[in-house]
């Protein structure tokens, strides 16, 4: 694989993405006893927005201007994007930009160990051994971090169930392989015969309606407990941009946490929409009993 999540970094889907997984967090350690968060593909854990028009031959677009640059100076945000803006400043701020613009961005591992308290504890997977030597660099002073140069998805078998008897796991993989989908839909089953209770969150790009309704099939196949998701869209279907939107299935979610995000989809749809069509939804794709 060649992708690299740096080209990315902040756009309207990390956005999303990141959001839902701070309020996750923050849902989870409503109750005192710890859990371990599983990142089967990590990344870096910190990207320099500076350098993300750079690619390997050429100069790129950067995305992140029409991500979290069009929230980064918004005042009255809804409390699930305040949150989640709050956490990227302090980290942006911490590593010294001074500037007006956002520059150092947390990827998913390093917002969540932002949040973690010390009875959390954090195992991080990732295949590509320059991100791996990257986020072991991020995470060379934390002992709450374990990380494993391998694939994530192998990775996770080992992990479930944990001493904490409470786990949160991010499968959030480039979509390079052809087989993608099919891949989750096996981890995604191995994780909840081995940790029934786990909190899973697998994020997907929007690219053909029928792809996605089909891994929910799959997923259905699976006999799933409570699981929704969460999708945004920034075009319609018409229009020529591959990646339209995405989503993020979250299985065995945190009580009610339905009804914390539910608020923030017509704001979130309204304020990262590139063209017409743009929109946000949550709906149970199997609902609390």
């Amino acid at each position: 694989m060649n992708y690299r999540h740096s080209y990315h970094a902040g756009n309207f889907a990390d956005v999303m993405k990141h959001a839902v997984l701070v309020r996750i967090v923050r849902a989870m350690q409503r109750k005192e006893r710890g859990f371990l968060y599983v990142d089967t593909h990590a990344g870096r854990g910190r990207y320099d927005l500076a350098s993300a028009a750079r690619g390997d031959t050429l100069e790129r677009k950067p995305e992140w201007p029409e991500g979290i640059g069009r929230l980064w100076n918004r005042s009255r945000l809804p409390e699930v994007l305040a949150d989640y803006i709050a956490l990227v400043k302090t980290y942006d701020q911490k590593q010294g930009n001074l500037e007006a613009a956002p520059r150092f961005y947390p990827g998913s591992p390093r917002l969540v160990r932002m949040l973690a308290r010390a009875q959390d504890r954090l195992s991080l997977f990732e295949k590509q051994q320059d991100e791996a030597g990257a986020l072991r660099a991020e995470f060379a002073r934390s002992s709450q971090v374990g990380i494993q140069s391998a694939d994530g998805y192998a990775g996770l078998r080992g992990q479930l169930p944990p001493p904490e008897k409470r786990a949160l796991v991010l499968i959030d993989p480039p979509f390079e392989a052809k087989d993608e989908f099919a891949q989750v839909v096996k981890a995604v089953g191995d994780a909840l015969k081995r940790a029934p209770a786990a909190t899973i969150a697998v994020w997907y790009p929007l690219t053909e309606r029928a792809r996605v309704d089909g891994f929910f099939a799959e997923l259905a196949g699976l006999a799933l407990p409570p699981t929704f998701a969460f999708e945004l869209t920034v075009v319609g279907p018409a229009h020529p941009m591959k990646m339209k939107g995405c989503g993020l299935v979250v299985i065995n979610p945190p009580y009610q946490i339905d009804q914390e995000l539910t608020p923030t989809c017509t704001w979130m749809a309204e304020m990262l929409a590139q063209d017409q069509g743009g929109r946000a939804e949550l709906r149970w794709l199997v609902k609390e009993a």
